[in-house]
């Protein structure tokens, strides 16, 4: 595709004709379909199988006290998952810089968004050949499939203030997260038909569960042909070929600009401590009610099915408080939620599915606002000219340095080998990070880059 250099004329600020306004809302469309695509990675995969599916096969390697010895280094089997994540989202730090600094000196996101896109999704697909006592090519795949799954979100994240206006942002990020609920919800109804009823089909339980892994490789890869198609690359001004430097020296420079900043970096930091804990609790969530409250696999599944479905509702009604109250306000009300969550899940009874299903709806009710609004509200702290470099930034906080959270519950399980003491070690990131939120004058960020500041905010 030709690349089109974008002028202030060309800015989504409702300016334009009726003609531009149907070519923004075509790829607003297509870029919902990305969240659409790889959102059944996260539910599936991370959420809901993968976990107790891997944590099993580590079992089966492990020796008679309940240890693995990958590189020698004794490690507790009900941890393998949690150290994998956390592995994972730190090899997505050496690798986000990269392609963020790389996307905006090229201006050419598609490329880099189909690469990661694909990469992540092959090897998804990889793990129909995870079986026996392989925990350690499960360790590969997760953490290849999760990487490449946060450098491509960074990619597809700075596309959103070239898409959407100011006073629109809100709400075409919440459609995007409501977006990828719904095709979570859509999959899990399949995965849930598949695997209870797996002898009809004549296959095992294992294998029903190698084959929901593995089908929500092909669906991400095949719908991500459809932001491919629809969003269009655009040229960079003054950066030509020989302009381009090195990903990490370019981070660096970001990094420096950032510190003119400081309210953007403030931001940051308190996404950071809050999203930890929540991308925390979504990836453990599963190996949770398996192992500490003994649900069965048809339990979780149905579980998560509840929190797309509330997700989706959440998402788009939160975007709503978010018009009356403003962004901040509602994230901060969520993070409420989320402590009371992580309280009430510790004094859980053990075989109480519904009491389980309670908790699931209210993560539901929460958690697609709360990632949406904080992306939203991050993309009008953004220098215009700087997306793709603030969004490594903040997909970094996002997924790329969300590796504390699986560490301090993988090491508060290895410590004490206690579900629940892990589960509760985690409300000190939503106390903080609810404390650095409200201390960020969001309207003062905004203004102070150079962006103009929404009407309720």
């Amino acid at each position: 595709m030709t690349a089109e250099t974008v002028d202030r004329t060309e800015e989504p600020d409702g300016s334009g004709g009726a003609e531009e306004a149907r070519a923004r809302r075509r790829e607003q469309r297509g870029w919902y379909f990305y969240d659409f695509a790889c959102s059944v990675y996260s539910t599936s995969v991370l959420t809901v199988f993968l976990g107790p599916y891997l944590t099993s096969v580590a079992k089966s390697a492990a020796d008679a006290d309940g240890f693995v010895h990958p590189l020698g280094i004794p490690v507790r089997a009900g941890s393998v998952f949690a150290y994998s994540v956390s592995l994972s989202l730190v090899v997505a730090v050496l690798v986000m810089p990269l392609a963020g600094a790389a996307a905006d000196r090229t201006g050419r996101k598609k490329p880099l968004l189909a690469a990661s896109a694909y990469l992540g999704a092959t090897a998804t697909a990889g793990m129909f050949f995870l079986d026996g006592d392989r925990y350690l090519l499960g360790v590969l795949l997760l953490v290849v499939a999760n990487a490449s799954l946060s450098v491509s979100m960074v990619l597809y994240n700075a596309y959103l203030p070239q898409i959407a206006g100011p006073e629109e942002r809100d709400a075409v990020s919440s459609r995007g997260w409501a977006f990828g609920y719904t095709s979570g919800a859509l999959v899990l109804v399949l995965n849930l038909v598949l695997y209870t009823g797996h002898d009809s089909f004549g296959v095992s339980e294992s294998v029903a569960v190698r084959i929901c892994l593995a089908s929500a490789g092909v669906w991400w890869g095949a719908f991500t042909l459809v932001p491919l198609r629809r969003l269009r690359d655009r040229a960079v001004p003054g950066h030509g070929e020989g302009a381009a430097v090195t990903g990490w020296r370019q981070l660096v420079n970001t990094l420096r600009d950032m510190r003119r900043h400081p309210l953007t970096l403030s931001f940051l930091l308190a996404y950071l401590v809050y999203n930890d804990g929540i991308q925390t609790v979504i990836s453990q969530a599963s190996i949770y009610g398996s192992e500490e409250l003994g649900l069965d696999q048809t339990t979780l599944i149905t579980a998560v099915l509840l929190v797309q479905i509330l997700a989706v509702a959440g998402a788009l009604g939160m975007g709503r408080l978010a018009r009356s109250y403003g962004a901040k306000r509602t994230i901060l009300g969520s993070l409420v939620v989320w402590t009371l969550i992580l309280g009430a899940g510790y004094f859980l009874p053990a075989g109480t599915p519904v009491a389980f299903y309670a908790l699931a709806a209210a993560i539901g009710l929460v958690l697609g606002g709360s990632q949406a609004l904080s992306r939203s509200l991050f993309s009008h702290l953004v220098p215009r000219g700087k997306e793709a470099e603030y969004f490594s930034a903040y997909e970094m906080s996002d997924r790329g340095l969300s590796w504390l959270g699986p560490l301090v519950f993988g090491l508060a399980y290895q410590l004490t080998g206690s579900y629940r003491d892990a589960i509760i070690s985690l409300v000190v990131f939503f106390v903080v990070g609810s404390v650095l939120l409200a201390r960020v004058p969001v309207g003062r960020a905004i203004a102070a880059a150079g962006n103009p500041v929404p009407a309720r905010i």
